[in-house]
C-alpha cells in the first residue's frame, strides 16, 4: 500500500528568526513613516516662523 506514503507538510511552530525579521521590518517601516511625517510638520512650522519673522504674515489676537 504505497498510497499511505504521500508526503505531507508537517506543521511546525512559529520560526523565531522569521518572526524577529518580520517585526524588525514592520517596525523600521512604521518608524520611517513617522519620521517623514515629523519632518514634514517640522518643515511647515519652520516656514511659518520664517514668514512671521520676515513680516509676510502677522498673528493678531481676536478681541471680543
Amino acid at each position: 500500500m504505497a498510497a499511505h506514503k504521500i508526503a505531507h507538510a508537517t506543521l511546525k511552530g512559529p520560526s523565531v528568526v522569521k518572526e524577529i525579521c518580520i517585526g524588525l521590518t514592520l517596525g523600521l517601516f512604521a518608524g520611517g513613516l513617522w519620521k517623514m511625517h515629523h519632518w514634514n510638520e517640522q518643515r511647515k512650522t519652520r516656514a511659518f516662523y520664517d514668514m512671521l519673522e520676515k513680516g509676510e504674515i502677522s498673528v493678531v489676537a481676536a478681541e471680543e
